[in-house]
């Protein structure tokens, strides 16, 4: 059973229409990657899901019905532009929060100073957030929205002013979240995050939906009988049976003739004595796949 099902909706405002007749599902035990170029309508989707936008048409079903007060303390909610009090120790500041979702004052002391710690903000908890460093604001974020342990996790932009040592914590926390069957909704322009992450996603632009299903599934779809190679030695110009060489930082990219298979290819290759250290099928990147569908839809890739 889906614990977000999202069913034709549109939003405009004024003249624009940010959002036209977009559905997807998520469900529990998954990270769900919610994709588009800047101005796409992923914020405004994520708003009508929270019904901090009422949909136009079309409708929002959270946990069997539709948005309460109530299913909010359910949900845990990273907004792009973020929200701790500037003016306030993060202590104090996240013990507010808390209360916003229901926790009485002995589950926020058994909770906070674990999530103090697991994030290396302890000797920073009484500081102002508006002294902290960008990338300790997000991770104040993060124990705000995850302290009330919710049953749907929503975040924009995650691994904002994270560095790589912070940005591999919260991969590990999304992932534990899921594994215990927590349902996470991950909007995010960076592609390889995405890749690492995301069991299956939806691509919108324009305020419409573009591409959606498993990650393996829409890498597959895309995929050529391009191969990539690690050549012992330079390859010459030409090959028989290849319309293409492309080098890649050491290696070389082929494209078969017409007709030949990638394994067809492989056995060319040996025929003409090269010889490999590695042979792979070229599997398309995700920013590939983006940037060729939006283009081809007549949107940008910006």
């Amino acid at each position: 059973m889906a614990t977000i099902i999202v069913d034709k909706i549109a939003k405009s405002f004024g003249a624009t229409q940010a959002v036209k007749d977009v559905s997807f599902e998520v469900h529990p035990g998954e990270i769900f990657g919610l994709l588009g170029p800047n101005g796409s309508g992923k914020t405004t989707s994520i708003r009508v899901i929270l019904d901090i936008y009422q949909p136009d048409s079309g409708s929002v079903t959270i946990l069997d019905g539709p948005m309460t007060n109530e299913k909010l303390n359910y949900i845990g909610y990273i907004p792009e532009e973020r929200g701790l009090y500037q003016d306030v120790p993060l202590d104090r500041c996240l013990t507010y929060l808390a209360t916003l979702k229901g926790l009485t004052e002995d589950q926020i002391k058994e909770r906070l100073p674990k999530y103090l710690a697991k994030f290396d903000l302890t000797e920073h908890a009484k500081k102002k957030a508006k002294e902290l460093s960008k990338g300790m604001q997000q991770k104040g974020q993060l124990i705000a929205a995850l302290i009330h342990d919710p049953e749907i996790i929503i975040i924009d932009e995650p691994f904002s002013a994270l560095d790589p040592i912070n940005t591999q914590l919260v991969k590990d926390l999304l992932i534990e979240q899921r594994n215990a069957g927590k349902t996470i909704v991950m909007c995010t322009h960076q592609m390889n995050q995405v890749e690492q992450l995301c069991d299956r996603l939806v691509l919108i632009d324009h305020g419409q939906v573009l591409l959606q299903g498993e990650l393996s599934e829409i890498r597959n779809r895309f995929s050529t009988n391009e191969v990539i190679i690690d050549a012992l030695n330079p390859l010459p110009e030409k090959l028989n049976g290849v319309s293409r060489i492309e080098k890649l930082n050491g290696a070389y990219r082929l494209s078969p003739q017409e007709g030949l298979s990638s394994h067809e290819l492989l056995n060319e290759l040996v025929t003409q004595g090269i010889k490999l250290n590695s042979f792979e099928v070229a599997v398309p990147t995700l920013d590939e796949i983006f940037i060729k569908v939006v283009k081809e839809s007549g949107g940008t890739d910006e």
